[in-house]
């Protein structure tokens, strides 16, 4: 197998966790109002912070920390200097989000930057070691209900994922899949039965009450758990030819994450100037922006090699222009 080949895999995943991140910032970021209680809004509010709220951040954090690692290992692969590159990888990453965070306040590439640089001692580390490491942390975080400090751990796991090259030759390893994914099933259900039962009555007011912000820490305290289910479901699925067919536009979609991403603010920056929303409608907004982007993605790489920013990322990485066209 191709030492540098793509891991399809986890553009799938790439694409699935930016359609759910979509889908949580259009309300916060256009400030829609809080529902009326016991409205069609109110079930779709109910609806993004059972299932959506903290759960596609986790996984999109995860991946960037197998990404990192694949990067690095695969630049010292070829006898590059995978440390260099990656920090001028990451330094773009974290230029891209002073931009970005001008538009999109609490964007995650500045984070990510951060965080990739506070966690690039441990690729000198046991597997063991940073598996150990991550998991304590993302349990203690978990537990208190900070969000903001989830990325970090979070990117470490999927570092130590990529040490331990779980995603290589994924159908060989689709028993031990199948088991996970049903421990993380039934983990996901006992928890969401008990946030289920923290659902608060939302105030009138549009102004958080004591009983939402409890209600916000089950969110992010199960947020781990249903992620990992929704992981694992995902890479089950996609063992299967008919319903990779039927995914392939995530495919698309999660192989320009980067451009994809800053494009979702531009959407959501314009929409805010035109319109007043109310939640139910930004999941039709969601949809729409989803169904242009994952079109332009497909339609883009039939001719070029790279999304834009993908590409801009790569020729700041490298300190060269890389072929962006494919000859045909």
């Amino acid at each position: 197998m191709n030492s540098n080949a793509r891991i399809d895999e986890l553009d799938y995943l790439r694409g699935f966790a930016l359609l759910g991140i979509l889908l949580v910032n259009l309300p916060l970021l256009l400030a829609v109002p809080l529902p009326a209680a016991e409205s069609a809004d109110a079930v779709y509010w109910n609806f993004l912070y059972l299932f959506v709220e903290g759960r596609f951040f986790t996984i999109f954090s995860f991946l960037f920390g197998i990404g990192f690692y694949l990067f690095i290992s695969r630049a010292n692969a070829r006898g590059e200097n995978g440390t260099l590159l990656f920090l001028r990888r990451i330094a773009a990453m974290f230029l891209f989000g002073l931009v970005h965070s001008m538009y999109h306040p609490g964007e995650a590439l500045t984070i990510y930057a951060v965080c990739g640089l506070l966690i690039f001692p441990c690729y000198k580390l046991r597997k063991e070691v940073n598996l150990i490491i991550s998991i304590v942390f993302i349990i203690g975080f978990s537990l208190l209900g900070i969000k903001m400090f989830l990325p970090l751990p979070l990117i470490l796991l999927g570092f130590t994922i990529g040490q331990y090259q779980l995603f290589e030759n994924l159908a060989a390893k689709r028993k031990s899949i199948r088991l996970f994914t049903i421990g993380m099933f039934g983990l996901s259900f006992l928890t969401l039965l008990y946030q289920l039962k923290k659902i608060p009555v939302l105030p009138e007011d549009n102004i958080w009450n004591l009983e939402m912000f409890e209600f916000y820490h089950t969110v992010i305290m199960i947020g781990p758990i249903v992620s990992a289910f929704y992981v694992g479901g995902m890479i089950l699925l996609l063992q299967n030819p008919v319903m990779q067919k039927i995914l392939s536009p995530l495919k698309y979609y999660g192989r320009m994450a980067l451009t994809n991403y800053l494009s979702q603010t531009a959407f959501i920056f314009l929409l805010g100037r035109e319109f007043e929303l109310a939640y139910l409608q930004t999941l039709y907004v969601c949809l729409n922006i989803c169904f242009i982007q994952i079109v332009f993605s497909r339609i883009w790489l039939h001719f070029f090699h790279f999304g834009p920013f993908e590409w801009l990322w790569r020729c700041f990485t490298y300190l060269k222009v890389s072929p962006f066209l494919k000859r045909t």
